[in-house]
């Protein structure tokens, strides 16, 4: 993969934003190899993400930050810079259920994901063996309401002592407490199937065959303190009949949240998402 530098950008919408940040690196002889721009004409905003490459700037990204600086005061922009050679550290978070992490190893293995895993952390001791035989530190922190509050600052202190960028709730299924939500915000994505609210609780595979759905689904998203309400990152949706049994459904669910929660994790790590309000706008 080429080694670019990515420019993300927010700010109020005006005339001349692209112009400059353009004039700027065209100043320094910046090569731009993905340009993406968006104007939400709702709220006023702009949006933009530019990959440059790292060999046409001739200086590295704390002069890239000051030199920029100007610019981002005169527009008013909220703005972030990041290195693509630098893999962005994910603690995956689960349970029981293996099919996300598992697939999330797979391809931080093969090398699909540009992102290094630096640990797992569980309430459950099923998926050791799987995490341990990729060289990854498995954590088992049993959670129950006699201990929540211990446990979840022992969490805590891993996610910080790890320096994690991001962390996934691959099937984690404990809610986060408010305070980790805020600490971390912006940078925990979870995954849940799309019967809800319509199929909450236990058993949702079950209802939802109960009332003969025709689609199955799956939203990746950041969590916030709005239990499976954040930012939206990424959904999809398989179609299913009749002739589907609930193990079908199940099979199905599985792979399709696998999926977009894969695809998540990429734009994240990528960079290519950016949350305004409790939206998103994802730049792939």
């Amino acid at each position: 993969m080429e080694h670019t530098y990515r420019l993300v950008i927010s700010c109020p919408d005006r005339v001349g934003i692209v112009a400059k940040v353009s004039n700027f690196l065209s100043t320094y002889n910046g090569w731009i190899t993905e340009a993406s721009h968006h104007s939400d004409t709702q709220t006023g905003w702009f949006f933009m993400r530019h990959e440059i490459k790292a060999s046409s700037i001739p200086f590295g990204l704390d002069q890239f930050r000051t030199a920029f600086e100007p610019i981002a005061r005169e527009f008013g922009m909220n703005w972030h810079i990041a290195d693509s050679a630098r893999p962005k550290k994910v603690v995956l978070m689960c349970s029981k259920e293996s099919h996300c992490v598992a697939d999330l190893l797979h391809r931080w293995h093969s090398r699909e994901i540009n992102a290094e895993i630096v640990a797992v952390i569980s309430n459950h001791e099923d998926l050791r063996r799987m995490v341990e035989w990729h060289e990854i530190p498995y954590h088992h922190i049993p959670v129950s309401r006699d201990n929540r509050d211990e446990a979840f600052g022992e969490i805590e202190g891993l996610i910080e002592g790890y320096d994690t960028d991001v962390v996934v709730l691959a099937r984690y299924m404990q809610i986060l407490p408010a305070s980790l939500c805020e600490k971390f915000a912006g940078k925990v994505i979870n995954i849940h199937h799309s019967f809800l609210p319509s199929f909450a609780g236990a058993r949702p595979y079950h209802q939802a065959y109960s009332r003969g759905v025709k689609l199955i689904g799956a939203t990746c998203h950041y969590v916030t303190q709005d239990l499976d309400e954040g930012p939206i990152i990424e959904q999809d949706v398989i179609r299913i009949s009749h002739s589907d049994s609930i193990e079908d459904m199940v099979r199905l669910g599985k792979d399709v949240e696998k999926n977009v929660l894969a695809r998540g994790l990429r734009s994240h790590i990528e960079d290519r998402v950016i949350t305004y309000e409790n939206k998103t706008v994802v730049f792939n």
